[in-house]
This record gives C-alpha cells, sequence and structure tokens, in this order.
C-alpha cells in the first residue's frame, strides 16, 4: 500500500501540479486529493485529457499528470500516438491507470479482458511503466519521471485497487431528499413501460440498480440489455437497436457522466433517431460510480442542447412527486425524446451485478 499523501509530496517534489482526466474507482483516492486544485480539470474522455495535458505542455513547457481507468486507454490511444508520441510531436506526461482486471486478482468479467492486455498495449506503443504497489515503488516513479522529461515522451504507472490509501477521514455530503433517487427514478420507469419496451443501460450503478429492482420488485415488463463496460456508448447501442426494432420502445438509462464522455452521439441520435427511441438522462452531476468526483454537466442546458442537436421533445422532471405523471407523458411522446431525471446522490445498500452476460444478450435478442 502507498499513503496518497506520499504520492502528492512526490509529484510536488518533481514540480508536477496540472493534473487532468477522468475518474477512476482504483484511483478515488488520488481524485479527493486533487479535486479542490487549481491546475485539475477532469476531462470527458480520456483522449480529451491527453489532448488536453498535451496543450498544457505546450504553453508552460511543465510535465502534466494524467489519470484513468486502463478501460479508458482506448480513448487516449488516438492523441498518445498521434499527438505525443516521440515520433510525432514528443510531448513528456505521466499517466496514472488504475489497472482493473490486473492478472491474479478477482474482478468484474468486463475488466478481464482489458486487465490481460494492459501491459502489452503500453508496450506496443513504447510506452515505459512501472507497477506501483508498496511505498519502495515510489523510487520506480521517480525514475519514471525523471525518463519522461529527458527523453519527452509520455511514462505511465499502474495501480491495482486499494493500493492508495490516506491518513485522513473524509466527511459525508448532505442529500438532497426532495429529489428522487437513481432507484425511485428507474423504478418510476419500470411500472410504466410496456411488455413490448426494450432498455438498454449505462454501465455502473445505472446498471446495477436497473439489475437488482429486477429480481427484487418484480417489474419484469420488456427487457434490458445492461452496458456493463463501454461507458459513453449506451445511447449508440440504444440508437442501433431502434432503428431496427421499430416495434418496440427502446429506452436508453443514461448518466451525466457517460453522456459527456461520447456527446457527439447526441448528434447523431437526433439525425437518425425515429419515434420508439426514449433517452433518460439520469442527473446527479457527478461520476458516483468511481467516487462522486464533479462531471461538469451542472451548466448545460440540455433543453436547449436535445432541441439544437434534434430531439422532437424534451422533458425535465427534479422532484419526486412528479415521477410517474410525467414518466407516462414522456413514453408516450414521439421519439427521439428526451426526459432529464435530476437525481440525489446516493445507490442502494449491497448493490449486486448482473451476471451471465451471455444469457441477458440472448434473452435480449430472443
Amino acid at each position: 500500500m502507498i499513503y496518497i499523501e506520499n504520492f502528492i509530496d512526490l509529484l510536488k517534489k518533481n514540480k508536477i501540479n496540472f493534473f487532468t482526466g477522468v475518474p477512476d474507482s482504483v484511483l478515488k483516492m488520488l481524485g479527493s486529493s486533487i479535486e479542490k486544485s487549481r491546475n485539475h480539470i477532469i476531462a470527458s474522455n480520456e483522449g480529451a485529457a491527453v489532448s488536453i495535458a498535451a496543450g498544457y505542455y505546450l504553453s508552460t513547457k511543465k510535465i502534466p499528470m494524467i489519470y484513468m481507468q486502463n478501460s479508458g486507454l482506448g480513448n487516449a490511444v488516438n492523441p498518445l500516438l498521434s499527438i505525443t508520441h516521440k515520433e510525432v510531436y514528443s510531448i513528456p506526461l505521466v499517466m496514472i491507470i488504475g489497472w482493473r482486471g490486473a492478472p491474479g486478482l478477482n474482478d468484474e468479467p468486463q475488466h478481464k479482458v482489458t486487465g490481460r492486455i494492459t501491459k502489452k498495449l503500453l508496450k506496443t506503443m513504447n510506452i515505459k511503466y512501472c507497477i506501483l504497489e508498496k511505498e519502495s515503488d515510489l523510487l520506480k516513479f521517480q525514475n519514471l519521471i525523471r525518463f519522461s522529461k529527458k527523453y519527452k515522451t509520455p511514462i505511465a504507472c499502474l495501480l491495482k485497487n486499494n493500493t492508495l490509501i490516506t491518513k485522513k477521514k473524509f466527511l459525508k455530503k448532505k442529500i438532497v431528499v426532495t429529489l428522487p433517487s437513481k432507484a425511485e427514478a428507474i423504478t418510476g420507469i419500470l411500472k410504466n413501460i410496456g411488455s413490448k419496451s426494450h432498455i438498454i443501460s449505462t454501465t455502473g450503478y445505472t446498471s446495477r440498480e436497473l439489475n437488482n429492482l429486477r429480481k427484487d420488485k418484480g417489474l419484469n415488463k420488456g427487457k434490458d440489455f445492461y452496458m456493463i463496460g463501454g461507458m459513453g456508448h449506451s445511447s449508440s447501442v440504444a440508437l442501433g437497436v431502434s432503428l431496427f426494432k421499430k416495434d418496440k420502445n427502446i429506452i436508453c438509462l443514461d448518466g451525466d457522466g457517460s453522456m459527456l464522455m461520447h456527446m457527439g452521439s447526441l448528434a447523431t441520435i437526433g439525425y437518425y433517431g425515429t419515434k420508439n427511441f426514449k433517452h433518460v438522462l439520469l442527473n446527479n452531476y457527478i461520476h458516483e460510480s468511481v467516487g462522486g468526483q464533479k462531471t461538469n454537466s451542472e451548466n448545460i442546458d440540455f433543453k436547449k442542447l436535445s432541441i439544437s442537436l434534434g430531439y422532437s421533445n424534451y422533458s425535465m422532471i427534479n422532484k419526486k412527486f412528479d415521477l410517474e405523471k410525467k414518466i407516462i407523458s414522456f413514453l408516450n411522446k414521439k421519439g427521439p425524446s428526451f426526459l432529464e431525471i435530476k437525481i440525489r446522490e446516493g445507490a442502494t445498500d449491497n448493490l449486486g451485478r448482473p451476471k451471465n452476460f451471455l444469457k441477458i444478450k440472448k434473452e435480449f435478442m430472443k
């Protein structure tokens, strides 16, 4: 284990004080420690984080730090190879990567493939890396930072779950009880959909809450496809389903962090989406599944955004007692339709996870 305080001290000693990235559960201790830094930008996706970091270096000549989950390396490959690589612009940067699915560790199935090839992917991109597991490994980190500075090239550090710990205690945030919870919002939808409805739910707590409610509440109308990975792509999967299942109501359950990650998809939906497409945004302004970091969505007017991109209508719910009436109205509208439900923070205790993905796929396609 490594104390986050010592980790941050090492960054300071090397004059690394600009941070950007996408929140990750493995790195939530790091996220909490740099959250209020003046030089901290939470990016919409990992490729954007690499690009922001490149811009920082170009303007300051100082080395930046990027953080992400290893599943996000796919988003980062393009700018890493076509902008920062030594054979292109040769830009130094430090990547801190949460290593989900690390070989030998028990993890969720969606992380196993990525975890298995993470080191190979870094080697293929000619990015030197080290694995940080204990305090003495910080010396390896120090040497890699020096290498990055000297040869003007990206380097990476892999951290497994529970590697970073802290000496501090964090206070719980206050909850706005007038807003519906995620579970209450999803329950309102499940109670009012028809048997021909198909739900595609985004990764994280949304799919886990939906799966939990199906098991515990006996709300069995319709079928579900859980996006247990592929953050940001639930709306595109839903669009693909909706175009060829026009006799079904296709409902995408999205989150603000997920939606922002690949927001260009909204323009595609607005242009190609048909009347059976229903897009539900469960908006709590945070990346709740990985530690509660801000998504920077609080200033977005989703009504203007969705309508300007071609959605036929927009609805909004921000009170618990409005749920059922407004959900019924939304489901009866011709799409592509957009519903923003403002929800409070917090998830159901002891949430399970969807299992047996091949069976889920088979049942969804039946």
